[in-house]
């Protein structure tokens, strides 16, 4: 079968699919062609060329990835392939399709599938009922629409415990690199914390599931003989699982793998023995989720961390060498102006404000905490009516700051920002 699967990032630079890319390489293994359309800022795309596109590959499934922030996008697109081709089965997969509610595929009249669990598992379900011709029950994994005002829930699907059971989109060569000066891995999946506004350890049942040290060695070798030496680690967790942290990174430095590495991990799993080592091997720039420099804000988040593990951890990784990016928000439960006052000032007198530094306002998006019970977080949503597809996302204000006091603080954080507010990634 041939499928086309779309990312579609147009406000940001553009960056390597991986999601699509394991998809891409679990079809190809079974046999099945998938080709992957890439869009980003700058992307020369029109919807000439996109029919062009859906010319040439003549694909039976077209997948798209959804975000928030590029569902009206995806919504167009999904209109022009099945205007092209109504026989073109559309899925909509990524964090916004999850646990997007199932009226959403009310209005959303041109999308056949929500994808509910992972990937790699779901398509190839897919793809094998559409291959026998049928959809007279729900596909397992999905959201299935089996007539035009009828859809039913599947039943769900089990993901490999070892991520290795899928292959690695670069050792396929499914990427076109031109172009790109960094590579996006992942050495794990999931999380186990419990943060309010997140949706992932829900997405992956609270846990974390690993690919091998030797996979993840091969995968930065296989780059580094391809002119590619900048590596993003994009796990949620990174180093949570402490010994495996170590080997992984110990790994790193026996096979001589030329690497500067941007990783995200815990204040409080950051310490001098291991920010001597990720240094050693080829971390140059480490993140951190600050959120706030309010105590009290802190601790209704669900982090299970305090203002102290920060402080101790940007000290480390600064005198270890390592650049230091905070995540911090704005119009957080419980956060008053002053707070979030507190929060620029904590930043600014710690790492300099750019790239992801730069704070954002709190989404709410499907599957959060937030999103689900956000009268019992004291949020209050700019409009009551909102198309199924949408979350609240930033439209909202809160008991304890107006909508205008966030738009200020928000202006407030552009002003101090060393690069305009934009943020980048890694």
């Amino acid at each position: 079968m041939k499928v086309l699967l779309v990312e579609i990032n147009p406000y940001v630079p553009i960056s390597l699919p991986i999601s699509l890319g394991y998809l891409a390489a679990v079809l190809q293994r079974e046999g099945h062609r998938a080709e992957i359309l890439n869009v980003g800022e700058g992307t020369d795309l029109s919807p000439r060329s996109f029919l062009g596109l859906l010319e040439e590959v003549r694909p039976q499934l077209v997948g798209f990835s959804i975000y928030q922030r590029n569902i009206l996008h995806v919504k167009g697109l999904a209109r022009a392939v099945k205007e092209f081709d109504p026989s073109i089965r559309v899925i909509l997969g990524g964090p916004q399709a999850t646990f997007m509610p199932s009226e959403a595929l009310s209005v959303l009249p041109h999308i056949d599938f929500l994808c509910r669990g992972e990937g790699e598992v779901v398509i190839l379900h897919v793809v094998r009922t559409l291959e026998e011709g049928s959809l007279d029950r729900p596909v397992p994994g999905t959201l299935t629409r089996l007539a035009a005002d009828l859809w039913e829930e599947g039943p769900p699907v089990e993901a490999p415990q070892d991520l290795d059971a899928y292959p690695s989109p670069f050792l396929e060569d499914l990427f076109d690199l031109e172009g790109l000066e960094e590579a996006i891995l992942l050495t794990s999946r999931g999380c186990p914390y419990s943060c309010i506004f997140c949706y992932t350890p829900r997405a992956f049942g609270r846990s974390i599931r690993y690919h091998s040290i030797e996979r993840v060695c091969e995968e930065m070798t296989w780059l580094n003989r391809r002119g590619i030496d900048r590596f993003w680690l994009a796990d949620p967790s990174f180093s949570f699982h402490r010994e495996r942290t170590e080997r992984l990174l110990e790994r790193l430095l026996h096979r001589r793998i030329r690497g500067r590495i941007w990783l995200e991990t815990r204040a409080d799993l950051m310490d001098e023995d291991l920010a001597r080592l990720m240094t050693r091997a080829g971390v140059r720039q480490v993140a951190f989720g600050l959120e706030s420099a309010s105590e009290r804000v802190l601790r209704g988040l669900g982090k299970g961390i305090s203002l102290s593990h920060i402080e101790r951890a940007v000290r480390t990784a600064l005198r270890h060498g390592m650049e230091v990016e905070l995540f911090s928000q704005y119009g957080l439960p419980g956060e008053r102006f002053e707070d979030a006052m507190a929060t620029l000032r904590f930043v600014k007198r710690c790492v300099p404000i750019k790239g992801n530094t730069n704070a954002q306002q709190m989404r709410l998006y499907f599957g959060t905490p937030l999103q689900e019970r956000h009268r019992r977080f004291g949020i209050h949503p700019l409009e009551e009516k909102r198309p199924p597809y949408l979350s609240i996302g930033v439209r909202y204000e809160t008991e304890w700051m107006k909508v205008e006091e966030i738009h200020r603080i928000r202006d407030l954080w552009r002003s101090a920002s060393l690069d305009g507010g934009k943020r980048l990634v890694s």
